[in-house]
């Protein structure tokens, strides 16, 4: 519909286009061209000069609209013009309203202008890439969510070449966050994922331009876990595929930034504050890195250079640079959500910035889709959002280590925690919840031990173990229809154990028996259970006999999104 079927000419003001029509005595829309109601001739008395017989007319002065012209004739411009400003109350009010529509009118179609081209420019910055059937079609589901940060190391920008090769085009996964969402959002835990940990990558299915798919075949034995994206092929999906297997946790969705993304973000919501005990310098000439002891505000180049320096740092390798980085992500978490989101202009010139730098699934590859992500998030107070680094310990299989493999002892009770949604900072209150979660899963009537059908894997326990534990269970638990089946094809992050829904009673049967908690369960999709239960040992099993429980706590070094790093 054009302005003229809208109400308003080109140039005209809506409210003066309502004008009164004579015959009705009301007002009506008068479109420009259209021509004016006729006027209705007085009907006059010939009236000799002087008062009108009775006086002035009850309630007030005469009405100038009775009165004549000193000629004799009807009422001229001057007194229509009075005639308008003495319109009725009723009238008045209508025509205001009018007015007040069409400028409110106007606000509102520019504001939804405004909106779209935001929503338009924002969802044009978004990469996604199609990961296949790993991850959530849901932004965040009920329950527990599992996101990866990917940082990419790619070269190329203005100024990168300085961080390495600037012909790697497509990069490897650099610093990695694992950022686990508690089922009730009260409280997040993101786990820093070392670029040089020795780990397994899984064969994992890509989709190539053209629509079809490929397998990248997986790591020959371990590898460094930054290879899990950009070699051979692999997409992002393949990082979170290997740590699926790492952790033994489904992971949702993917968010990958670049190296630009943070000299952008840092700019964006106006620095970030660090603070140092010592001068930081990079005496390689690298980046050029030079801060001062105490505090500093840094941002664009200098942002990036001291996420990506380990130049002076105590062993000048990876695990102290994500310390750095931690304490980086936390400070601007706090500036973010002290500063930042107050502001309507900042919050968009930090989505501008992080979207032209973002690459993310298609689940959450939107900018409303984000911004769902975004408020969930946000409702989670810094005090609860726990930073740490995977537990490690030395390669043991390097003369003089460069790499490092999970800690065998801390790394599984770390898993542990996440998959069993305990959080690391309300530790009481999320192990009361597991319990529960698991009295309620374990509730339900048990299968006699003779009934019970298992096979039992070694899938990263003690070497020997599935065999001595089904000689355990043969001959202490009277479970005599249990098999051993050597090692698992793949090492697990945990014990579990896969059992059909008709199944149930004998997998609560076999949990009491061997102190599996709930979270060791794992239903499977197929109804019939015809063939065994599959048991599969991971680290976290000791011996036959000893309960498989989460811990209530793990001491590995971390800290709070909440916790300055400038005191004072």
């Amino acid at each position: 519909m054009d302005a003229q079927g809208r109400g308003r000419a080109e140039g005209a003001d809506p409210a003066d286009q309502w004008v009164l029509n004579p015959q009705t005595g009301d007002y009506e829309l008068r479109l420009d061209g259209a021509p004016a109601p006729p006027p209705v001739p007085r009907q006059r008395t010939p009236q000799a000069p002087g008062p009108r017989p009775g006086g002035p007319r009850p309630g007030g002065p005469r009405d100038r609209d009775d009165e004549q012209d000193n000629d004799g004739t009807a009422d001229g411009p001057r007194d229509a013009h009075r005639r308008r400003r003495d319109l009725p109350k009723r009238s008045r009010k209508r025509k205001a309203l009018m007015w007040t529509g069409g400028v409110m009118g106007l606000v509102l179609v520019g504001g939804s202008a405004f909106a779209y081209y935001w929503y338009d420019r924002l969802n044009g910055n978004i990469g996604t890439v199609d990961i296949g059937d790993v991850g959530s079609a849901a932004v965040l589901g009920d329950g527990p969510a599992n996101i990866l940060v990917i940082g990419n190391d790619v070269r190329t920008g203005e100024g990168n070449e300085a961080y390495g090769n600037r012909d790697n085009v497509t990069g490897h996964a650099d610093t990695t966050l694992l950022f686990h969402v508690a089922g009730d959002r009260s409280n997040a835990t993101v786990v820093s994922i070392p670029r040089d940990l020795m780990t397994e990558i899984p064969d994992c299915e890509t989709r190539q331009s053209d629509g079809s798919t490929k397998t990248i075949p997986g790591s020959q034995g371990t590898t460094r876990f930054n290879e899990s994206y950009g070699v051979e092929g692999r997409d992002p999906g393949c990082t979170m595929r290997t740590v699926e297997e790492l952790t033994g946790l489904d992971v949702d969705h993917f968010m990958m930034f670049d190296f630009n993304a943070v000299k952008t973000l840092s700019t964006a919501v106006g620095g970030v504050e660090v603070c140092l005990e010592k001068p930081l310098k990079d005496t390689s000439g690298g980046t050029k890195l030079d801060l001062p002891a105490g505090k500093s505000t840094i941002q664009g180049e200098k942002a990036l250079s001291f996420l990506r320096n380990r130049h002076g740092l105590k062993n000048e390798s990876d695990l102290d640079r994500i310390g750095m980085q931690q304490k980086f992500v936390a400070s601007m978490l706090r500036r973010l959500k002290e500063d930042t989101l107050s502001s309507p202009s900042k919050m968009l010139d930090v989505a501008d910035a992080a979207t032209k730098s973002l690459t993310v699934d298609q689940g959450i590859g939107s900018a409303p889709k984000l911004l769902t992500l975004a408020r969930e998030l946000g409702k989670i107070d810094l005090k609860n959002i726990t930073l740490m680094t995977l537990p490690v310990v030395d390669n043991p299989d390097e003369p003089t280590p460069v790499t490092v493999v999970p800690d065998p002892e801390k790394a599984p009770q770390v898993f542990s925690m996440l998959q069993d949604d305990v959080s690391f900072t309300e530790v009481k209150k999320q192990e009361k919840k597991a319990k529960d979660k698991q009295a309620a899963l374990l509730n339900g009537p048990r299968a006699e031990a003779s009934a019970v059908r298992v096979d039992v894997l070694n899938g990263g326990g003690p070497q020997g173990a599935a065999g001595e534990t089904v000689a355990w269970l043969q001959s202490s638990a009277g479970v005599s229809r249990s098999a051993n089946q050597g090692n698992a094809p793949a090492k697990v992050a945990r014990t579990q154990l896969v059992y059909a829904p008709d199944q149930a009673d004998q997998a609560r049967k076999l949990a009491d028996l061997m102190g599996l908690p709930a979270a060791a369960l794992k239903p499977s999709a197929k109804a019939g259970g015809d063939g065994p239960m599959t048991l599969t040992l991971g680290p976290d099993f000791k011996k036959a006999g000893v309960p498989v429980a989460t811990p209530k706590k793990v001491d590995v070094p971390q800290s709070r999104a909440d916790e300055k790093m400038c005191k004072g």
